[in-house]
């Protein structure tokens, strides 16, 4: 399962990144790293970006960027 599948108000833990290596520093670089507990928030009208929470504070996420983070339900 990705983060962008996670229903709002839902946690899961991270399991995995995927994506180019620039996606993959980038969201390491935001504190998105394996193991970190992440909540789904809100999504905006058009369903991008996702709002998120992670590690106490508020992260917009882009579909591509939600869709190459895997993530086990909690």
């Amino acid at each position: 399962m990705t983060l962008n599948e996670l229903p709002i108000g839902n946690s899961a833990q991270i399991v995995k990144l995927g994506g180019t290596p620039a996606i993959k520093r980038r969201l390491m670089e935001m504190g998105i790293t394996p193991a970190a507990t992440i909540q789904a928030i809100r999504r905006a009208p058009m369903g991008d970006p996702l709002d998120v929470k992670i590690r106490g504070y508020h992260l917009s996420l882009r579909k591509e960027e939600a869709s190459a983070i895997e993530i086990s339900p909690a």
